[in-house]
């Protein structure tokens, strides 16, 4: 007999419950197969075992089935069939098994309470529901009864109880009073499991009259009142107060008003209880107890450990709960109260039964004729349950006999089975705590093979993954499947490939060869089909730029990459995630093709940033860290401890680094007396320190700050920290920097650094200051002044030393003794001049100067150096004076010779010399003259060539601007240059110092001729000046050459030749500067000779020879640039060798660093003019 136990029912559909079949053949999830196929019935839905209704409504019953054909339903009640037509209160729903009883109209709930079961049933077999068990659910008032008000003393133990009716199902208690406010509870005072409140001990404010217990119904939605239950609390004084007129002094006040008690249990009484309770379900364990101090309750189990995860405690610990309970949690639970007067204790033995559950529940199995099967069906259970079999709902023993079925206990074994053996069967496993129902249907089937696959059906994977190409089937028998490859390929095999039992064929690991068609072909006795399928192997989705990990400071701009590379066949989609969420609905984060962009970032940025690429065959994705960084917020809480004359502790806490660690603190004080809002620095700290111990000055009203830094900056500055003054003290240090210097013959000036506010220590800051005579016998002088930074001494003799000392002083006293230093009083003028001045001339530019030291008395003052005047007084070649220009160079200390550069050749010169002090210069002495040697002059002033014949040319020249000496002659060197601008033989002349021009004969006609020109002094040639110039071809072609001069024809001619020459060079210059490319033959060919071009590149000017600046005469065959400008040679020493501009100086050993005062004279520009400009004549000879 099946055992009433409540379990959910299942709302599966008939797809579901073939999706659970374990047979010999798997029936797949096909709509259109499984309409074709015939189905033993199947309960899809049915009421709960246990089924409390509610007695105001309609009863619905649930019945829900598959099967095919659709099966009929029936109902029996309390084991007897129902017959529902009979019934005007009871209806079947349309094509379906629930029944649905019409209470609202008329029907009784209780006329219907009983054991029901449904059953459906069509050709292939019969499947019947649980047994549901229909009760009305019941919510009954709670019976009148006179409550006597509870008169309790204070401390002792109260329980109120509630008692609520007997329901269906059970109620919910809770205590309120009068306004519906809950009572509140605690350890003192709670709610027990069986609805009774419970003190452990009572005190005055639990006195009240409305103690009120409601039961709450939730079927019914009612709730249920008591009546109020009054709690008058006695303390031990009122009760003295009540008795006292009939009880004695002693008996009354011998005992303390509240005495306090051990703990005693309340619930459960006694020292041992026992509970059952199923597995699977909710263990709870109680234990309130009663004393004063309210008790703490405690619990272990005894030979064990609770349960982790699985135990809680309620009510203020008075409850142990325990989830999901099984057998192993069985033993032993003990629960103590305790309080500091004692303790008490209870044990609950804890015994775990177990309605019937599943080990192997029985799967419906779908075999082909001729084939084997089994059912099993095994349960457990606490105790083991009973195990029984049912065919169509009819017990097995008196079922119809099929020769194919064999029943050995939990287990069914069918043997070579036919179609006639199709039946549901039901496996039945009961205990005294419950029962388990299961039907599993035998459907034996004959059906040639179905590819179940769409035809033709096109399957895309990435290469590299693994291909599922489907070929559902069913067939019974089952089928066999086999895959070829391509229209005649050849049946697959081998470790490439991968054969499910459903008909998948897997290949592992795709590649692009694996494209192509694929054909799955399904064979059983009763037939064959086959069908074709497609695939395609796409490129993978790769990132090939991915988002790298970026640090940005606060207000930044910040950019990830996302590069990809995918298959040209798939549309990628690009997602960009924030910690993996989307990304802020801000318009500073810019999504580009290929990129993220956040403008402006904030602290809020900092996180992780993820690009997804979605494609519809794959997705790839790439993060990468976004943190912001920025200056350290300031620190904050600056606190000051341990405060001492001359030092305190600082302390304050740090802000927050904004991810850039802190490196070291920086302490700044401000001096709130002597400097209000000015902050100086005191010191720093490592970024781990947070506490530092500073060094303090007397008579400082101190206020700190802190500034944090890390790498990106330093923070704003701490809040002050509070004010600290300091006492005053003694100056701790004298003035610095103390210095004697007059600034009169007669008087010495001392001086010094004033000390800072801070370092005077205290008020009245004054200075003793103090000298005498060095050397002398003297006392020490001395005088206090102000707080002022200089003092004079006046009457003092010209330049004495002194030992002077400043010493400061306060209100308080002095600073310790200073130290000496030494001055001196003014400096005077130098009273005589350096004497035996003798010079030396070392060669026409150069010279070297002597003199004899001056005795330092008479410089009165500090020697710095010497200085000597020298100007040139006449050029011994060029009898004009001019405006005499003096120089001045000064040899630093004490010097006794210098060197003289830069002197003009064959000049006479004058000099002096003058010692030098702070003072200035002393008397000059005796001027002293000296001579310059002969040089070498310097270039003739110009070079012209004129009138041109046949064979001659005629030469006027210029004397150089500075001849040097007295010339004695001029060079004159020439040499041809042909049309292959080649140089020929070189022909020297030498012309008369007093010549002034030459006519050249015996030339060639019409030929160029380069002329080099110097003139010579008894030193040397000086520098050359060059020419060139052209014979002309004959006397009547120069006619005709000047007559088509002056036409007009040929001025246009030219004029036209240089439009096309100035457009030439503009298209070369653009062509240069855009940096076109050319063919290397045409570099070659426009670089095959450098010597020969036909237009020059810088300047555009045809190319006839040009002079370079080397002026030498030019080898036969070369060639040189140039620019028709004779250069100086340097044959002169230049001061810049040897001074320092006007005040140049010699170092100790004599080499220049004197300085020259005054202007060089300005001297004409040397070298030649411009010759005169070619005739047109020549210009279209410079064509042939």
């Amino acid at each position: 007999m099946m055992k009433k136990k409540s379990v959910s029912a299942r709302k599966a559909s008939l797809v579901l419950f073939l999706c659970q079949m374990i047979s010999a053949l798997d029936v797949p999830l096909d709509s259109k197969l499984l309409e074709e196929l015939s189905q033993p019935p199947t309960i899809t839905q049915q009421s709960p075992k246990d089924y409390i209704v509610d007695p105001r409504e309609n009863i619905v019953i649930q019945c829900e089935a598959k099967g095919k054909p659709p099966p009929s339903f029936s109902w029996t009640r309390n084991g007897t069939h129902f017959d529902i037509d009979k019934d005007a209160q009871v209806t079947m729903k349309p094509n379906s098994g629930t029944l649905v009883i019409n209470i609202m109209n008329g029907g009784k709930a209780e006329a219907y309470e009983g054991v029901y079961q449904c059953t459906a049933r069509n050709e292939r077999g019969a499947a019947i529901s649980n047994n549901i068990v229909i009760r009305p659910s019941r919510s009954p008032l709670w019976t009148k009864e006179k409550l006597e008000p509870n008169h309790v003393r204070e401390g002792d133990s109260l329980v109120l109880h509630c008692r609520p009716p007997v329901g269906l199902p059970p109620p919910i208690i809770f205590w309120m009073d009068n306004a519906f406010q809950r009572l509140p509870q605690s350890e003192r005072v709670s709610q027990g499991l069986n609805g009774d409140l419970y003190f452990s001990n009572v005190q005055p404010e639990d006195t009240r009259e409305d103690y009120i217990c409601y039961a709450r119904f939730n079927h019914t939605q009612t709730i249920q009142q008591k009546q109020p239950i009054s709690v008058k609390v006695f303390s031990m004084d009122s009760l003295n107060d009540t008795i006292a007129a009939n009880l004695s002094d002693t008996d009354i006040f011998g005992a303390k008003p509240v005495t306090e008690r051990q703990p005693v249990l309340l619930t459960p009484t006694g020292s041992t209880s026992t509970k059952v309770e199923l597995r699977g379900n909710v263990l709870l364990l109680e234990c309130i107890a009663a004393g004063l101090p309210t008790p703490v309750i405690r619990w272990i189990k005894e030979g064990g450990e609770l349960p982790a995860n699985r135990t809680f405690f309620e009510n203020f610990k008075k409850t142990l709960k325990i989830i999901d309970v099984s057998e192993a949690d069985s033993g032993n639970y003990k629960c103590i109260a305790r309080n500091r007067l004692g303790s008490a204790h209870h044990v609950i033995s804890v015994t775990v039964k177990a309605a019937p559950y599943w080990i192997t529940a029985p799967r419906n199995l779908v075999l082909s004729p001729g084939e084997d099967g089994t059912l099993i069906c095994r349960a457990n259970g606490n105790p083991k349950p009973n195990i029984s079999w049912l065919a169509n709902g009819v017990p097995i023993a008196i079922a119809p006999e099929d020769p194919s079925r064999k029943v050995d206990g939990d287990t069914i074994i069918f043997s070579h089975v036919q179609e006639r053996s199709s039946s549901v069967y039901q496996c039945n496993a009961s205990n005294e705590y419950g029962y388990l129902l299961a039907n599993a249907f035998v459907n034996v089937l004959a059906e040639p093979p179905r590819i179940l696959t769409p035809a033709n059906k096109l399957y895309q994977v990435i290469a590299d993954s693994p291909a599922l190409l489907d070929c559902a089937y069913f067939g019974s028998p089952k089928p066999e499947i086999e895959w070829f490859k391509g229209v005649k390929g050849s049946i697959l095999r081998g470790n490439e490939y991968v054969f499910h039992d459903n008909g998948t064929l897997e290949i592992p690991v795709a590649q692009k060869d694996s494209t192509g068609t694929y054909t799955c072909v399904a064979r059983n006795e009763l037939g064959k089909i086959q069908n074709e399928v497609h695939l395609e192997v796409k490129d993978p989705t790769m990132i090939i730029k991915q988002p790298e990990y970026k640090v940005i400071q606060r207000y930044g701009q910040v950019s990830f990459e996302c590069v990809i590379k995918h298959d040209s066949t798939l549309l990628p989609t690009i997602i960009w995630l924030k910690d993996n969420d989307e990304l802020p609905d801000d318009e500073r984060f810019l999504v580009g093709k290929d990129n993220l962009t956040i403008m402006n970032v904030t602290d809020k940025d900092d996180g992780t940033y993820t690009c997804i690429v979605n494609t519809t065959l794959d997705s790839v994705s790439a993060s990468a860290v976004l943190t912001v960084v920025a200056r350290p917020n300031p620190p904050f809480d600056l606190e000051l401890t341990g405060q001492l004359e001359r030092s305190v502790e600082l302390s304050w806490i740090p802000g927050d680094e904004n991810n850039s660690p802190i490196t070291n603190f920086v302490i700044e004080y401000e001096d709130g007396l002597h400097e209000p809002g000015v902050w100086h620095y005191q010191t720093e700290v490592p970024g781990t320190q947070t506490t530092v111990q500073l060094k303090l000055s007397p008579y400082v009203n101190y206020s700190f700050r802190v500034i944090a830094v890390n790498e990106i900056g330093r923070s704003q500055p701490s809040e002050p920290s509070e004010q600290y003054l300091t006492k005053s003290a003694n100056p701790d240090e004298n003035p610095s920097n103390v210095q004697g210097i007059g600034s009169e013959p007669d008087n010495l000036v001392i001086t010094w650094e004033s000390l800072k506010g801070f370092q005077s220590n205290g008020p009245g800051l004054q200075y003793k200051v103090s000298w005498r005579q060095k050397d002398v016998d003297d006392e020490w002088t001395s005088v206090i002044v102000a707080n002022v930074s200089k003092y004079i001494v006046s009457g003092t003799p010209t330049f004495v030393p002194y030992e002077i000392k400043v010493q400061a002083l306060n209100d308080l006293g002095y600073a310790p003794e200073p130290s000496e230093v030494i001055g001196h009083s003014g400096e005077d003028l130098p009273m005589v001049a350096p004497g035996n001045v003798q010079v030396h001339v070392i060669n026409s530019t150069l010279a070297k100067v002597h003199w004899d030291t001056v005795p330092l008395k008479t410089v009165r003052g500090h020697l710095q150096g010497y200085k000597v005047y020298y100007w040139k007084v006449q050029s011994l070649s060029i009898r004009s004076r001019r405006h005499v220009e003096k120089k001045i160079l000064t040899f630093r200390g004490n010097k006794t010779f210098g060197m003289l550069p830069g002197l003009e050749p064959y000049s006479s010169y004058k000099l002096n010399v003058r010692v030098v002090n702070g003072k200035g210069e002393g008397p000059a002495s005796p001027d002293k003259v000296f001579k310059t040697p002969e040089g070498v002059p310097s270039s003739p002033s110009f070079l012209r060539i004129t009138n041109p014949t046949l064979d001659s040319l005629t030469l006027e020249w210029g004397s150089p601007t500075h001849p040097n000496g007295v010339l004695t002659s001029y060079i004159l060197k020439f040499q041809p240059i042909n049309n292959t601008h080649e140089l020929g033989p070189l022909v020297e002349i030498r012309i008369p110092a007093n010549e002034s021009s030459l006519i050249l004969k015996n030339l060639n006609y019409s030929t160029r001729y380069k002329f080099y020109f110097n003139a010579q002094t008894s030193v040397g040639s000086g520098s050359q000046i060059t020419e060139e110039a052209i014979t002309i071809m004959d006397e009547a072609m120069a006619s005709r050459q000047v007559d088509i001069a002056t036409q007009g024809w040929f001025i246009g001619l030219m004029c036209a030749v240089a439009l096309l020459i100035l457009i030439l060079l503009i298209v070369c210059f653009i062509r240069r500067n855009k940096g076109g490319k050319y063919p290397v033959k045409e570099k070659e060919d426009a670089h095959a000779d450098p010597e020969i071009q036909p237009m020059k590149e810088d300047d555009g000017t045809f190319g006839e020879y040009s002079d370079a600046e080397d002026h030498k005469p030019l080898k036969k065959g070369s060639r040189t640039p140039s620019d028709r400008t004779v250069k100086k040679e340097d044959s002169d020493d230049s001061l810049v060798d040897y001074g320092e501009g006007v005040n140049g100086q010699f170092n100790e050993d004599g080499s220049f660093i004197g300085q020259y005062s005054g202007k060089k004279e300005k001297e004409p520009a040397e070298g030649n003019e411009s010759s005169e400009a070619p005739s047109p004549v020549n210009a279209m000879n410079s064509f042939v």
